[in-house]
């Protein structure tokens, strides 16, 4: 395969046990995977800790914690080709978000053909010399060896079209649980070495509101994101534990508000029937379980914030 390694097995660990800590950011198109991979590697329950070192502006996704180490993941927003205020401003996160962090995993499915989504990133992590990129060819369950070898001899090529060198390249199944500690091994020798940033297992619920958010606005997008790619905003405005319920049946009241644009993009969220609106409300409480690890009960409701994407005063209230 010329020159270019695959990696299957874990390398030795040095004799000397240095302690590394560092960021790290899984980028790639809306269904690589990123956020499976994310809660495969740090388990179920994401971390979360509230006293956050000053050395990160950007919502933490989560902690895998390591006796020699500790790996930061955060998040970024999708990057996209800017048709608004909005756009270049999340373009410019990006970016940044790029440049500061230790290493930056490029999530790729093993099932779909590199396409011009995957290219549009690749292009843009060409431009951010510094970084250490580690390609992860994601969903390697749902594909037999032989395309899986393509897609990997895919990567690689593409790769070297733009001048990229990939620090590893490695498949992994994140529902499978196939090679995700391999990748926590390949990912942390590219962190510099430093004490653990993250006290270990601190928790607060002020950036689960963040998360909580942004898995509805993912399914709320799933479907539709052609009709309206950026125009939904949501925002959690309560989140609190259901009284008089038995401590071992404990539930979660979830409020939040779904905040688009215009009211024609109403019928849209909400569907035929408000059929959409109650899929997007069962598959992001499924994964707001996931995620907190206790029953939910979520009440969603769609408003109009009227072009809130160009409205700074707007942006800001929710959250940009």
């Amino acid at each position: 395969m010329g020159g270019m390694s695959v990696r299957t097995q874990s390398s030795e660990q040095p004799a000397e046990a240095v302690h590394r800590a560092g960021f790290a950011c899984f980028v790639g198109r809306p269904n690589a995977g990123k956020s499976t991979l994310t809660n495969a590697l740090v388990g179920q329950k994401v971390a979360i800790t509230s006293n956050r070192p000053q050395t990160t502006r950007h919502t933490v996704r989560g902690i895998v914690h390591r006796p020699d180490a500790q790996l930061i993941l955060v998040d970024t927003p999708g990057l996209h080709k800017p048709r608004t205020l909005l756009g270049e401003r999340l373009n410019d996160v990006v970016r940044t978000t790029w440049a500061e962090v230790d290493v930056i995993g490029f999530c790729l499915p093993a099932d779909q053909k590199i396409g011009p989504g995957d290219r549009f990133i690749a292009k843009e992590l060409a431009g951010i010399k510094k970084t250490p990129k580690v390609a992860i060819v994601t969903k390697t369950d749902l594909v037999d060896g032989k395309a899986l070898a393509e897609q990997l001899i895919a990567v690689d090529q593409l790769g070297r079209e733009l001048g990229i060198t990939w620090a590893e390249i490695v498949p992994v199944s994140a529902t499978a649980g196939r090679q995700v500690d391999l990748l926590a091994d390949l990912l942390i020798p590219l962190m510099p070495e430093g004490p653990a940033l993250y006290p270990e297992g601190d928790l607060t619920d002020e950036p689960e509101q963040v998360m909580v958010a942004e898995l509805i606005r993912e399914a709320a997008l799933e479907g539709v994101r052609d009709e309206l790619p950026h125009s939904i905003a949501v925002v959690v405005e309560e989140m609190l534990p259901r009284e008089d319920r038995p401590a071992d049946k404990p539930l979660l009241d979830i409020h939040a508000n779904l905040f688009i644009e215009r009211p024609s993009q109403k019928g849209i969220v909400i569907g035929p029937k408000g059929k959409r609106l109650k899929d997007v409300g069962i598959k992001s409480r499924q994964q707001i379980e996931a995620l907190l690890g206790t029953p939910v009960f979520l009440d969603l409701h769609v408003k109009v914030a009227k072009d809130w994407q160009r409205d700074p005063k707007q942006l800001r209230r929710l959250g940009f």
